[in-house]
C-alpha cells in the first residue's frame, strides 16, 4: 500500500514535467506547455523508501490530444549515477526536498515494473493516514500484468549506469541486463512495436480507457 499525504508540492509535478517533457524525443510535435493530468498509478517500493507513481498527462497540440506516459520516482536523497534521468526538485510541505526522477532510469522503478508485469500483479492501492486512522485513496487508474503468481522474477540491474536507456517518439526502451522492458509513452501510437509471443505484457483500464498497452518486457 502507498502511504499519501495532504501536501503541496513546489514546483508541483505538472510543473516539473511542462519544464521537462519538451526537451525529450517523445514530446509532440506542435504541443503546447498546457499539461492535463488525466490519470495515475503507482508501485511500492520494497524497501519504503522511493515514492513511484506513473502519471498520464493529456498534451494538446495543433492537430490532436497527445496522452503520454510518464513514470517518475520521488527520492529524499540525489541517486547516485542516475543524473541522466533527473527532472528536478521540488518542497514538499511534509517530506521536505524531493529529487524527482524519469523513472525509466531508476532501478526502483525498473524492478518493480518486471516484477508486476511478470507476476501478473498490479498497482498498489493508496491511502491517507490521520489521527492513526487509514482512509483509502480510490485510483483513477488500474494496471494489471499479464504473468503469473509463480512466476520467476529476472534480476535486474540495481546501478542506473547499467540501464541501457533509449528513446524515440512512441517509447522508451530500457536494457536491463537479460531483460528488455518497452514503455509506451504515447498511448495513441499503440501500433509501434508491437509485443511479440512470449512477452509479459502491463495492461490498463482508466476514464474512457480499456486495456490499454502500457508495457512491454522480453528477454
Amino acid at each position: 500500500m502507498a502511504l499519501i499525504h495532504h501536501a503541496e508540492l513546489v514546483p508541483s509535478k505538472l510543473e516539473l514535467l511542462a519544464a521537462w517533457l519538451p526537451s525529450q524525443s517523445f514530446w509532440p510535435d506542435g504541443a503546447t506547455k498546457e499539461l492535463e493530468r488525466v490519470a495515475a498509478y503507482r508501485f511500492d517500493d520494497p524497501a519504503g523508501k522511493v515514492g513511484i507513481e506513473t502519471l498520464m498527462v493529456r498534451v494538446p497540440t495543433t492537430t490532436r490530444a497527445v496522452t503520454l506516459q510518464v513514470p517518475l520516482t520521488y527520492r529524499e536523497a540525489p541517486l547516485s549515477g542516475g543524473e541522466a534521468a533527473f527532472i528536478g526538485n521540488t518542497e514538499h510541505s511534509v517530506l521536505g526536498t524531493r529529487w524527482v526522477y524519469d523513472a525509466t532510469g531508476d532501478p526502483v522503478y525498473v524492478a518493480e515494473l518486471v516484477r508486476t508485469i511478470v507476476t501478473g500483479d498490479r498497482e498498489v492501492e493508496q491511502f491517507y493516514e490521520e489521527n492513526g486512522e487509514r482512509t483509502v485513496k480510490p485510483g483513477d487508474a488500474q494496471v494489471r500484468g499479464s504473468g503469473h503468481p509463480d512466476a520467476s522474477v529476472p534480476a535486474t540491474p540495481t546501478d542506473p549506469t547499467s540501464l541501457a536507456r533509449e528513446s524515440d517518439a512512441a517509447s522508451t526502451c530500457v536494457g536491463a541486463g537479460d531483460v528488455r522492458v518497452r514503455l509506451v509513452r504515447d498511448l495513441g501510437a499503440q501500433d509501434a512495436g508491437r509485443p511479440q509471443d512470449g512477452d509479459g505484457l502491463l495492461l490498463g483500464d482508466w476514464a474512457g480507457v480499456t486495456g490499454a498497452l502500457l508495457a512491454v518486457v522480453s528477454g
